[in-house]
């Protein structure tokens, strides 16, 4: 599990269809193999360390449901280690399994603030909601603003100059991973999945 709280830029070494090498500094303290790490959002596992580097596999369904397919070398990305059972919950709960992508829209300055629109899908929009969470590119952020599919962002210079949104352009491609809790509130209420006995029906003759 993950908070969304960035602790390192690092840069892509190398990337293959398979596997990814990052550039790294201060994530590899404490690194061993088998560790998980969130690589803009996404959680890989290390399965080669170096001296200031670490590698990891990328299996054919990341590629697919993520961004990560548009790294190339050089790339800027947000780093995270797995939150440890003694760590703060900065952020919100973030799993680290991309629900899919969104495109920037647009991303204005106002003041030392910036405010960032991001189009999502129809699927991932309904989980989003006004002062909600969201993880984008792994980053635990609080929505501003839901209209239709468009969720637009508040973002402080802290954040803005500490991840790669510092880096992000009108039309990139970023993970989104939306609140977990809401999917579970989708799952336990949905009236055609569970088991409490809670049917369309029951809700009409009780005035709902």
């Amino acid at each position: 599990m993950f908070t969304g709280i960035i602790e390192e830029l690092g840069k892509v070494r190398n990337i293959t269809q398979n596997k990814i090498v990052i550039k790294s500094e201060k994530i590899l303290d404490d690194a061993q193999l088998g560790d998980s790490i969130a690589v803009n959002g996404v959680c890989l596992t290390i399965t080669k360390l170096f001296s200031d580097s670490f590698e990891a596999d990328i299996s054919p369904e990341t590629l697919k449901v993520t961004s990560l397919e548009n790294l190339k070398i050089g790339s800027t990305v947000n780093l995270e280690r797995a939150l440890p059972i003694t760590g703060r919950l900065g952020g919100h709960i973030v799993s680290g399994h991309i629900d899919g992508t969104g495109k920037c829209k647009s991303i204005a300055k106002t003041g030392n603030f910036y405010n960032i629109v991001f189009e999502l899908t129809p699927e991932n929009s309904k989980y989003v909601v006004k002062k909600g969470s969201i993880a984008i590119e792994g980053i635990s952020l609080t929505v501003a603003e839901v209209k239709n599919n468009y969720v637009t962002i508040a973002i402080i210079p802290h954040t803005f100059e500490n991840t790669r949104l510092k880096d992000l352009q009108a039309g990139d491609i970023v993970n989104i991973e939306t609140d977990i809790l809401a999917k579970y509130v989708e799952k336990f209420l949905s009236t055609s999945d569970n088991k409490s006995g809670i049917s369309m029906e029951f809700l009409l003759e009780n005035g709902f």
